[in-house]
Parts: structure tokens; sequence; C-alpha cells
């Protein structure tokens, strides 16, 4: 499972999902949105970020349920594909809880982890 994580979230979270990887999920990669092809896509719309995703397999994790749902279900109306999503709602967890959303996305890889993502969307629970 490859996952890509938006500007938004803490890069500490893309730290601690990659050690969690490496002690025990070898098919879990994670990348932050301003690391990722070298910062390229940091500023970039979200359409450009998710076809970039798609293209290499990454499944996208934000906390952004304003646009990224909306142009979801556009996507999916004109039969645009994706590379999954995650959605996080800041009630749930919040976006300063670095360790809960390392160990809700932990969890998420070690039940849904060999799942295809390929227009998946789900919405992660603590």
């Amino acid at each position: 499972m490859k996952l890509l994580l938006d500007e938004h979230i803490a890069p500490a979270v893309a730290r601690g999902l990659s050690d969690v990887g490496a002690a025990g999920d070898a098919n879990l990669v994670v990348a932050a949105l301003r690391e990722w092809q070298g910062g390229a896509y940091l500023e970039a719309s979200d359409a450009l970020i998710l076809q970039a995703a798609l293209v290499e397999g990454w499944t996208l994790v934000t906390y952004d349920l304003r646009t990224i749902p909306l142009l979801l279900r556009e996507w999916g109306e004109q039969g645009i594909a994706h590379g999954g999503v995650i959605l996080v709602d800041e009630r749930a967890i919040a976006q300063n809880d670095i360790g809960g959303l390392i160990r809700a996305l932990a969890r998420l890889a070690a039940t849904l982890g060999d799942a295809r993502w390929q227009n998946r969307i789900v919405y992660l629970t603590c």
C-alpha cells in the first residue's frame, strides 16, 4: 500500500508510518506531498495531484473534506479514475493528533492494505 499524505498532514506522520512499515508491513510505503516528486505537486490542484498519484499507484490521505469529495463525485459521474482516497475528519482524528493518525492509518493498512485501491474512498476512523 502506498500512502501519499497531503500537504496539511505533518511530515512526522510519514516518518511514523514508515517506521511501522519497516517494523511489520513491508508493503506499506508512505510519502508526504511536500517531499514526493521533489515537492513538485505542493501547490498543485487537487485534480493534478490525484492524476499523478493514480499514475504511480498512490492513495491520497487528506483532511480536505470540502473540495476533494466534490471532485471525486464529479469524477465518478464522468468515469475518471483515481488511485484511491482516504478522507480524515478533524472531528474523528484531530489534525495535531499525530499518534492517533499513525495508529488509524497503520490499522487500515493492516486490514485493507492488500485491497485494490483504485477508485476506493474510505473515511478513516480512530
